[in-house]
């Protein structure tokens, strides 16, 4: 046996016993496993009929249009939340144009825009963000309760949207190629 520059022995290297390789299976595994699902998911969806909305598409625009009538509501009543440090004029113009927004919003979905309802869905995302937020500096149960509310409400239309995206599938691109 041979030592070590420091007097230990070295031990011999022992032969293992060869590996087997693992089992060769017809099922996929991995990103296989995924892609086979998605697309098994894709399969599974049934495409709109003409003038034909999905359900949470329907809510979605009543939702929009209903938050742009409680905002042009309050700004005729002079409903004003929030700092005093800000000028009424350009409180004014922040509520005119988030209401312009949700009009657009809900005129969108109503006619089952993809684009609608990618906007639709970045507002609500902003607003569990907000949502979330606020909840940690809810500084009584009411206040608690209403922003549960309004994030199980937003989360839940949000969930329900991305179904809805999938059966209006964005237009093609004129000109583009579609993959996979």
């Amino acid at each position: 046996m041979a030592t070590s520059r420091k007097g230990r022995k070295r031990r011999k290297p022992q032969a293992r016993p060869p590996v087997a390789p693992p089992p060769v299976s017809a099922e996929p595994r991995g990103y296989e496993r995924s892609r086979a699902r998605d697309e098994a998911a894709r399969a599974a969806l049934r495409p709109l009929r003409p003038g034909e909305r999905p359900t949470a598409v329907t809510v979605g625009a009543i939702a929009a249009a209903g938050l742009a009538l409680a905002n042009l509501i309050a700004a005729v009543l002079g409903y004003s939340p929030g700092q005093d440090s800000v000028s009424p004029g350009s409180k004014l113009a922040g509520t005119l144009a988030a209401t312009a927004l949700l009009v657009v919003v809900a005129y969108g979905m109503w006619r089952a825009r993809y684009w609608a309802v990618l906007g639709m869905q970045t507002l609500l995302g902003l607003t569990i963000v907000a949502s979330a937020l606020a909840l940690l500096t809810a500084v009584n149960v009411w206040a608690v309760i209403l922003v549960t509310l309004i994030l199980l409400c937003s989360g839940t239309l949000f969930w329900f949207l991305i179904k809805a995206m999938a059966r209006i599938q964005m237009p093609e691109r004129p000109g583009s190629q579609r993959t996979g």
